[in-house]
């Protein structure tokens, strides 16, 4: 007998193929049969008629590393029908740490990732170990962060790495891939990894590349220099030899467009030329990231206190007022979208609750401030916990993108105030607006999308696919009625259309609500 059958729905496979009806047996966790199984029993039954069968969805981008310990928060992300999800992202996560590099992390990521008190780790190991101790509503894997081990061999230190630290980078890679990992991160806008050079990225990426592992990236520039950027991760992945995956791809500031299909052609040619390069993209035109991002890379030399130390002196102020106005050499987010593009969605304290959901010109008229003082001081007063939301671009080059056969979709959702609504809606948002609605993509396209195309990028050998075999990670969908209902106004709102999630064989949605089963695994490399 199996525990469930899934009767009479019409089943995507992963793998981009049209749909076909089969019924799906499942027993011990595991995708059991796949056929007709009419008159076979079972415990529990879902009749999906009329309804789509896909693999559970796949989320490449994700800032869950510490909240995905707390189901009562975390289950949006199963609501969504996502069942995976990739942390340790953009090279500044929380392990591996020291004893005398925890507390900086903590204080630089509590805007980020929040805040669950102290952390009982300091290794890969420990941290995976911890997430399997933990109740997971849904599975969850690892990158080794460029910026922790970096941080571990140099600090905070504003310069470039000697060829003794680059090398003491590559092992503890090497040592955290041992340890379970799937790739290697780096965010080359944040602090530390902003301060390296192409030669430790190369070094970095060796570490990776010797166990088959990927360079997950947020590139160094995403607007005036997107195609340079571009270039030198793309170099990287050339010299070290490892498999290349750009974060949230896009191009910032409507002047940027035209570098958008060039950055794509670019992408092309890579893969034509036998690097193996690939990208993931939320369905928006607002990005989502730690408020201090607008700040120019030597503002974050030495950590967040002493950026915070530097934020009090006229002088300083004044010299990144003049940065913004002019510098084309950092991630200007000022200079390419505008203070009125740039919305405050999360506060670390009550005392500034009321500038969730205001952009930099409306929380300067409250203080009766310039922008970039109101911006300052509100870093100040919270102690650099604050982010932000960011309007950058145009939807018709987001379609473009996703239409790119390697294409993945990543929500580079992020918790806590007033969210971008990313956070509550990717997934079903594609299935909606951008299938359904727009036909931008088939539904087989978009479910390869979020799916086998993401497992193939991580080497999930029993994941992504709906395979006899395979790890029971299911959604069940209506794909007339699927759809996003969070707005940036109103962004903690459910979705529509998700009505069955299973985790490793588990029921953890059911009629479009959250069990509280938490099924959820640690996948580690291998």
């Amino acid at each position: 007998m199996y525990e469930m059958i899934i009767r009479n729905g019409q089943v995507y496979d992963g793998t981009g193929n049209p749909w076909t009806r089969l019924d799906i047996g499942i027993k011990d966790g595991k995708i059991a049969a796949m056929g007709w199984l009419a008159g076979v029993p079972a415990e529990a039954e879902i009749n999906a008629e009329g309804l789509a069968v896909a693999p559970g969805f796949i989320d490449t981008h994700v800032h869950s590393d510490l909240l995905c310990t707390k189901p009562d928060v975390h289950h949006i992300k199963v609501l969504q029908g996502v069942t995976s999800e990739l942390l340790g992202q953009d090279g500044i996560s929380v392990a591996p740490v020291s004893n005398q590099t925890k507390p900086l992390w903590q204080k630089q990521l509590r805007g980020l990732n929040g805040d669950i008190g102290d952390w009982p780790w300091t290794s890969i190991e420990e941290y995976l170990q911890y997430l399997e101790e933990c109740n997971l509503a849904g599975n969850v894997t690892y990158l080794v962060p460029h910026g922790a081990v970096r941080t571990l061999v140099m600090g905070f230190a504003g310069r470039t790495a000697s060829r003794e630290e680059m090398t003491a980078m590559r092992e503890l890679v090497e040592e955290g891939m041992r340890q379970g990992a799937v790739g290697v991160s780096s965010g080359l806008v944040y602090p530390p990894n902003v301060f390296s050079d192409k030669e430790e990225l190369i070094e970095i990426c060796r570490g990776a590349a010797a166990y088959d592992g990927s360079f997950v990236v947020h590139i160094r520039n995403e607007s005036n220099r997107m195609t340079e950027a571009l270039d030198e991760v793309i170099d990287v992945a050339r010299q070290s030899g490892v498999r290349l995956h750009i974060s949230h791809f896009k191009v910032i500031g409507l002047k940027n467009r035209e570098k958008f299909p060039q950055a794509l052609e670019k992408i092309d040619r890579a893969r034509d030329e036998g690097i193996e390069i690939t990208f993931d993209q939320y369905p928006y035109t607002a990005a989502s990231t730690v408020f201090h991002a607008i700040l120019p890379p030597w503002m974050h030399d030495g950590g967040t206190e002493q950026m915070l130390a530097r934020l009090r002196e006229p002088a300083v102020r004044e010299r990144i007022v003049n940065d913004f106005a002019t510098s084309s050499e950092f991630e200007n987010w000022v200079n390419s979208c505008g203070w009125d593009k740039i919305v405050i969605s999360s506060v670390s304290t009550e005392k500034n609750r009321a500038v969730e959901g205001k952009n930099l010109l409306e929380i300067a008229e409250m203080r009766g401030s310039g922008p970039a003082d109101a911006a300052f001081d509100l870093l100040i007063e919270e102690n650099g916990g604050v982010t932000m939301v960011v309007y950058w671009g145009e939807e018709a080059d987001v379609m473009y993108g996703m239409k790119h056969p390697v294409q993945i979709v990543g929500s580079d959702g992020i918790f806590g105030g007033k969210p971008h609504p990313r956070l509550y809606g990717t997934f079903p948002r594609v299935l909606g607006r951008c299938v359904r609605e727009q036909r931008v993509l088939t539904l087989a396209e978009a479910i390869r999308h979020m799916t086998g195309a993401p497992a193939q990028l991580l080497r999930f050998k029993d994941r992504g696919l709906l395979r006899e075999g395979y790890r029971a990670d299911v959604v069940v969908f209506d794909p007339k009625t699927v759809l996003d209902r969070a707005t940036y106004e109103n962004p903690r709102q459910e979705p529509a259309g998700i009505r069955h999630v299973l985790v490793n064989g588990q029921w953890v949605v059911k009629d479009a609500a959250f069990t509280g089963v938490t099924a959820g695994q640690v996948i580690r490399r291998g």
